[in-house]
């Protein structure tokens, strides 16, 4: 996967926006103003393509177990964040499938009112 290709996926999902807060190679992906997705781009620039997302924590367990390249979330809660390095043994569709569940979760932690506006968006 091209880091193109990862920031249109995420760029599109609605209520999705982009910004640098921490420095000028962590480009993170929030919606309605709460991270989902943070991608070291620097990481990138080496050729590893690794990008930190929100899991269920049981569903976390079974990923680390299953994959040697999803692990504990780098600078993250460990029980609520993976570091998922992607072309390893981690296919594009599965990165995506990952991306959309981070992406539900943060959905589904809104607030009532936060979620009132992604809907009318």
């Amino acid at each position: 996967m091209h880091i193109e290709q990862l920031r249109d996926y995420c760029i599109h999902k609605k209520g999705v926006t982009e910004e640098f807060p921490f420095d000028e190679v962590t480009l993170v992906f929030k919606v309605m103003g709460k991270v989902f997705a943070l991608v070291g781009l620097d990481s990138w620039e080496r050729g590893e393509t690794k990008i930190n997302l929100k899991c269920d924590p049981e569903r976390s367990l079974e990923l680390r177990g299953t994959y040697e390249s999803v692990n504990p979330g780098f600078h993250m809660n460990k029980k609520h964040w993976n570091t998922v390095t992607i072309n390893a043994d981690v296919s594009d569709a599965l990165a995506f499938e990952l991306i959309d569940h981070s992406y539900e979760l943060v959905v589904k932690g809104l607030t009532k009112k936060l979620k009132e506006e992604l809907k009318a968006l």
